[in-house]
């Protein structure tokens, strides 16, 4: 019992991480209509800049902070001068992206050094709590709760205020919400520097969760995000929660009882899903 609680808690933290990921590529591509493989390399950036002022400051807060804001200044300048040029056009998207992908991940290297990077976790984080057999890691249950608190948030904006509206009426009609003077261009700047910031903050919790990082964690996770983005269903942020659960679970369990098939779960999943259900778990088809 206590075997199966931890690798649950373990499945959970770990959907959770790739969830923050996932959330603003479901978001970005559900309204934009944009591949972003550079997404990865957001997340890497928000976890170096985010562990460099934690070490620096010695206040995780204050590194989570860094961290988000990275993560929005990398995506304006990404959104504006980078995805600006490309709209409407997926294999220009895909392309660039990668480069840009491979860029951030080198420029990592020349800024924070080409070695990996230890990450402690906070003091008032650190340890566990027991319940008979049963162990229970604070900061992985801190990143569940913070997961959960990020998707309550994403479903509360979409569902009841005016700017989730416009967004939803962005995902169904763009030229629509433009001629009832809404500037869309600015809507979407917003959702990308959003989902950008969600990476970024994903990338600083991934440190002291994982003890270290590294340049090529980017592409790494961002291949899982966009495994969960398929799974789930392009564009439904409730998709994505669930298939990053269900990936995080899977991969928990079957690297504990199966090892040999721990890395190819993840891809049997996303087949399994669009043999019988090509649009995703929660997405629309067309």
């Amino acid at each position: 019992m206590d075997v199966l609680v931890n690798l649950t808690v373990n499945g959970l933290a770990t959907g959770m991480l790739i969830f923050l990921l996932a959330a603003g590529l479901t978001l970005i591509f559900g309204l934009m209509d944009v591949l972003n493989f550079a997404h990865g390399g957001l997340f890497a950036w928000g976890a170096f800049s985010g562990v460099w002022v934690y070490s620096a400051t010695g206040s995780f807060m204050v590194g989570i902070i860094a961290a988000i804001g990275t993560g929005l200044i990398l995506g304006l300048a990404l959104e504006r001068f980078i995805i600006q040029p490309v709209y409407g056009n997926h294999v220009q998207q895909i392309l660039i992206t990668l480069g840009v992908m491979l860029v951030l991940s080198e420029m990592i290297k020349v800024v924070f050094g080409p070695n990996q990077i230890s990450a402690r976790t906070p003091s008032y984080l650190s340890g566990s709590w027991e319940f008979g057999d049963i162990i229970i890691i604070k900061y992985r249950l801190f990143i569940i709760i913070i997961g959960t608190l990020v998707f309550g948030a994403i479903f509360y904006t979409l569902r009841n205020t005016k700017i989730g509206l416009i967004v939803r009426a962005g995902v169904i009609n763009k030229e629509m919400v433009q001629a009832l003077g809404i500037n869309i261009k600015r809507v979407f700047m917003l959702v990308f520097m959003a989902g950008a910031a969600m990476a970024a903050l994903g990338g600083m919790l991934l440190g002291p969760y994982s003890g270290v990082i590294y340049a090529e964690m980017g592409l790494e996770f961002g291949i899982l995000a966009f495994i969960v983005v398929v799974i789930g269903g392009m564009g439904s942020i409730t998709g994505s929660v669930l298939a990053a659960i269900l990936v995080g679970l899977s991969g928990s369990f079957m690297a504990y009882f199966v090892p040999d098939l721990a890395l190819a779960v993840n891809m049997l999943l996303m087949t399994i899903v669009l043999i019988f259900r090509p649009q995703g778990l929660f997405g629309v088809k067309g």
